[in-house]
């Protein structure tokens, strides 16, 4: 099912009846956003706005539970597993307030960045990629158009980009904040990179050599995971 979500700049409460996600008062804003940014010491960055969301329609229309796609995308991969950008909770009832992090931790778009960088190995099409930004973020620039439209999912609307995935390098100029995309696929769709407002995690989907090379790979903390099964989620 596909939910229509109310106009920008609207309040939204999540509904009762949604499981495992956390509840959250959403507070909608859109800054301008010119179709190409220069990044400073990079030049142009490429991605741009994709009015045309039919490139996303295959993550809309998949048959898979609505909270599984939110925070893992598609079902049918071959693996399944969870980049941790920090530890999962110890006890019930935890937030993530009460979590201490190492100094240096990365964040959490450099973590992204690190793990996708991986999944670029296992596609042919890198410089062909499509970037779901969750619309719901305050304080990140999108432009005027994502208004209207968008990449509707359950309880989520993101706007659509294109670019090579060599361009999240510049990430956080183009889009003035360090949220990670909600989505992120290559052409070929040989992956799927989700990582949704509420989990403090992403959640992947690819092949099996795809997700043993996130897990052998250092500096990022990746756990194997069964998206049918009951995630762990801070208070």
């Amino acid at each position: 099912m596909i939910h229509l979500i109310p106009k920008l700049n609207t309040r939204v409460r999540f509904p009762s009846s949604a499981p495992r996600i956390a509840r959250a008062d959403i507070q909608v804003r859109v800054f301008s956003f010119p179709t190409r940014i220069p990044p400073g010491q990079t030049g142009v960055v490429a991605i741009q706005y994709q009015p045309d969301i039919s490139p996303a329609e295959w993550l809309v229309r998949a048959d898979t539970p609505e909270f599984q796609k939110i925070a893992f995308g598609p079902g049918g991969y071959g693996a399944y597993a969870r980049l941790r950008f920090i530890p999962d909770p110890v006890r019930d009832g935890q937030h993530e307030t009460d979590v201490r992090v190492p100094e240096g931790h990365a964040s959490e778009i450099e973590q992204a960045r690190r793990a996708l960088r991986v999944l670029g190995r296992f596609t042919s099409a890198s410089d062909e990629c499509y970037f779901c930004v969750w619309e719901g973020y305050s304080d990140v620039r999108l432009p005027p158009e994502a208004r209207e439209g968008g990449v509707v999912l359950p309880y989520r609307r993101d706007a659509l980009f294109r670019g090579s995935l060599s361009d999240l390098d510049g990430w956080e100029d183009v889009f003035n904040g360090g949220h990670p995309p909600a989505f992120v696929w290559p052409g070929d769709r040989r992956w799927c990179f989700a990582s949704d407002v509420d989990p403090h995690w992403a959640g992947i989907g690819g092949a099996a050599e795809a997700m043993e090379a996130l897990l052998g790979e250092p500096g990022i903390d990746v756990v194997r995971a069964r998206p049918d099964e009951t995630q762990p989620y801070y208070q």
